[in-house]
């Protein structure tokens, strides 16, 4: 049983009449604007989408259950991956993960998903493509990532924080194999009360991408990665980069 009509209704007038200092060092304030029934192959659903005053996007709940002041909630947190989630890519793990996490939510009693628009972990779709191209010259999503300019990782938490309190889930288990993610979250006042692990198996095209995010990202996986290449020995050097981005990589063991 998903939220009631009143509920929806109490949810979406907290929504209205939401204003706060926000959440995190960019202060994000987030508000419910919308409710709705959404049947999918993994099971029945509610979607609640999302606005926010720090960007232009909308991020949506998939929502399985009464979820309000929930106790240890079974939550997944996915970023946006079009090239994955909607094409079917094999170079990342992003819609196996994302149908993965439908699937067991689906068959709990309550649970969530939040589907947040960070698309190429923060960087945006085009110079997630731009790292595309530089990974198939033999670059790790790491090095790409500095490459161009970029930290590893340019996600950030506060807005789905803010979304599990517009919620009212009082606690989470979180389903990743990304610490940092845990970190985050906690940081930004959400009390996660444990871990669910989600490894995929790999597939031949992103066996090295997996591994990449165990040896440099810290993700919390045991698997087999490519080996390098000697030629491909040397940090990647790419016209642009400054001093600090040459420091980050003459710090990894290559």
């Amino acid at each position: 049983m998903g939220f009631s009509h009143a509920q929806i209704e109490e949810l979406l007038e907290e929504g209205r009449e939401h204003n706060c200092e926000g959440v995190g060092p960019a202060k994000v304030c987030v508000k419910i604007v919308a409710i709705a029934e959404l049947p999918t192959r993994s099971g029945e659903f509610q979607i609640v989408a999302f606005q926010n005053n720090r960007d232009n996007k909308e991020h949506v709940a998939i929502v399985h259950g009464d979820v309000r002041h929930a106790e240890d909630l079974p939550v997944r947190v996915h970023s946006e991956c079009l090239t994955g989630d909607i094409m079917g890519s094999l170079r990342c793990d992003c819609r196996d993960q994302l149908q993965s996490a439908l699937n067991m939510i689906g068959q709990m009693d309550r649970g969530m998903l939040l589907y947040l628009r960070q698309e190429g972990r923060g960087i945006g779709l085009v110079n997630k493509i731009r790292a595309y191209s530089l990974q198939d010259q033999g670059l790790d999503t790491v090095e790409a990532n500095l490459a161009l300019g970029f930290r590893d990782d340019e996600r950030e938490y506060s807005v789905a924080a803010h979304m599990l309190m517009s919620l009212h889930v009082n606690s989470i288990k979180l389903i990743t194999n990304n610490p940092k993610k845990i970190d985050e979250l906690k940081l930004n006042g959400i009390a996660v009360s444990g871990r669910i692990p989600h490894v995929m198996p790999p597939n031949e095209h992103n066996r090295f991408y997996l591994e990449t995010k165990a040896v440099k990202s810290g993700h919390l996986m045991d698997l087999n990665g490519k080996v390098h290449l000697p030629e491909q020995s040397d940090y990647p050097v790419v016209e642009g980069m400054n001093e600090d981005v040459l420091k980050i990589l003459r710090s990894y063991n290559y």
